[in-house]
């Protein structure tokens, strides 16, 4: 079998998997927060921290809600970081020093998990575990409450109540988070990914000296890393590393668990706003990006050009032998499409257009099928400003969903599709013009601004993944990855909350023979042409300076 057509083989069998999957957990989904019943370990946990779960709140307090837990996470994560040297399980290693312990807490709180250090050889078990892996858990649930939110906006009419944040959270965790997380990570340790509290063992020689590698609870959390659209690993290889996955059934079982949350939440999203159909045109909105960078991918990076790549089937270098071209492109784009940053594979050492793919895959907004929560929200914002487009095109007041959308709710919309290209463009444009930060690049040229383009449109995006090259681990990139991230991540969700209390308060309008029908393919070709207008206008002068100079010159 040649590699293009085991690579086709591969995609058909992640789609089928992702189609059986999506009504069922679509449902579930809707079913788990449209609920008025509470679990008793959710009683336990709400008698804990104090809330009440039936106390309907307005946007501003849903949102000191989300701050509010983000800040303390924050918080905690870093103080465990510092305290690592005198806790036990730290395989001796040292206290995290601070800009790096302050870049670690925002990136796994953030959902981003942008890792600038080597996870094998920096953290201890009980930061692992008690902290990385818990806000993997916790801030997927954060961005899934986020996004349900703003489909309550749109389901409810004439009151600013968007349900209660810390139900939402808990029930994101204990309902679908665990469970799906805790499966997964049996299938993975029962297809070899290691799962222990080992300390550090010497494993033989290797160039003259002996080879150490630590062990960890990898299989748990390479579940929920994928699951939760999270991306963090326990080693540097990431997924790459044999001991988070380990065969290429496991490469193909992580693409199916870091897509299935976000693309079934487009179910989620019909059932609740009592349109089947509306789901159905924001999925095929999703999964026409999402197929298409796939296609494009595998082209470029199975382009034979020269006898070396004809030899090896593909451009091999950077990927795992094992995995191959095929299921490496499905990877790297599934990765960057959504909020993930895991890789099997070094997106550095793709072809020129193969690493701007990643890179406009991150820069579309993380939105097909996006993150857990994030890619829902982000895609309907997107709604909103393609029936605002429409509405210009004929003269009408736009609507979505029998909502009007007027001079606030596009003011919102726009504020929520500026801030993060602002944030790229500012903070790269900021590391090329000063003295010391081009220092961490690898390499000169248009592949080392890639690789600050690409560093900078994954931490706005809280995407975590990363042109390998770039040396992330100094006080500059530290903190300014980590503002980044932070604004990347709360100012958003500030907008989304915001249009979702305005929609909620509407009452709603009847459905005319001039109302735009969101419903039909013509809208999704209308969303997808919005889409990408939007971020080429946004982004094509960095990318030409970058990725494009770069794979014309090859």
């Amino acid at each position: 079998m040649g590699p293009v057509l085991a690579g086709f083989l591969q995609l058909l069998a992640l789609i089928g998997a992702l189609a059986l999957a999506y009504i069922p957990l679509g449902n579930y989904m809707a079913r788990v927060y449209s609920s008025d019943k509470h679990w008793r370990v959710e009683k336990w946990i709400y008698k804990g921290i104090g809330a009440n779960p039936d106390t309907e709140m307005r946007w501003p307090a849903y949102l000191r809600g989300v701050l509010a837990f983000s800040a303390v996470s924050v918080l905690f994560l870093y103080l465990l970081q510092r305290l690592q040297g005198i806790l036990p399980g730290s395989l001796n290693f040292s206290s995290v020093n601070p800009a790096q312990s302050f870049n670690t807490a925002v990136s796994f709180v953030t959902n981003t998990n942008w890792q600038s250090y080597y996870g094998e050889q920096t953290m201890g078990h009980v930061v692992q575990t008690a902290g990385l892996a818990v806000q993997n858990f916790v801030s997927a649930a954060v961005g899934i409450a986020v996004a349900v939110a703003l489909v309550r906006g749109f389901a409810r009419s004439r009151t600013g109540e968007l349900g209660n944040f810390w139900a939402d959270l808990v029930r994101g965790t204990i309902r679908i988070l665990v469970p799906g997380a805790a499966i997964a990570a049996i299938v993975l340790v029962a297809c070899g990914a290691i799962q222990n509290f080992s300390g550090i063992h010497e494993v033989g020689q290797f160039m003259g000296g002996s080879q150490q590698w630590n062990g960890g609870a990898v299989a748990s959390q390479e579940a929920i890393k994928e699951f939760g659209t999270n991306g963090g690993g326990y080693f540097n290889a990431n997924s790459a590393h044999p001991f988070e996955n380990p065969t290429p059934f496991t490469n193909l079982f992580e693409i199916f668990l870091l897509l299935v949350i976000p693309f079934a939440l487009t179910r989620t999203f019909g059932v609740m706003v009592g349109s089947i159909k509306q789901g159905y045109a924001i999925l095929a909105t999703m999964f026409t990006i999402w197929l298409g960078f796939v296609a494009l991918m595998m082209w470029t990076e199975f382009a034979h050009h020269g006898p070396a790549l004809q030899a090896a089937g593909g451009a091999m270098e950077g990927k795992e032998v094992r995995f191959g071209v095929g299921s490496s492109s499905i990877f790297a784009v599934s990765t960057t499409l959504t909020s993930t940053g895991a890789v099997d594979s070094f997106h550095s050492s793709f072809t020129g257009l193969g690493g701007g793919i990643t890179i406009l895959g991150m820069q579309l907004g993380e939105i097909a099928p996006g993150g857990t929560g994030s890619g829902l929200y982000g895609m309907l914002i997107m709604a909103v400003i393609a029936v605002f487009i429409a509405g210009l095109m004929v003269g009408r007041t736009p609507e979505y969903l029998g909502k009007k959308i007027g001079t606030r709710e596009i003011k919102l919309a726009a504020c929520y599709i500026l801030i993060t290209p602002a944030l790229v463009l500012i903070f790269t444009a900021a590391s090329m013009a000063l003295p010391t930060p081009p220092n961490s690049m690898l390499n000169s040229g248009a592949h080392g601004f890639s690789e600050v383009l690409y560093a900078f449109s994954s931490a706005a995006n809280n995407n975590g993944s990363a042109f390998a090259g770039l040396n992330a681990n100094t006080d500059w990139f530290n903190t300014m990855t980590g503002l980044a991230m932070l604004l990347g991540r709360f100012l958003p969700m500030v907008f989304v909350l915001a249009l979702a209390g305005s929609l909620a308060e509407q009452k709603p309008v009847p459905a005319t023979a001039g109302t735009l029908r969101t419903e039909k393919p013509l809208f999704t070709g209308l969303l997808v042409g919005a889409i990408l207008i939007i971020t080429g206008l946004t982004y094509f002068p960095a990318l030409a300076l970058g990725p494009l100079a770069e794979g014309l010159a090859s």
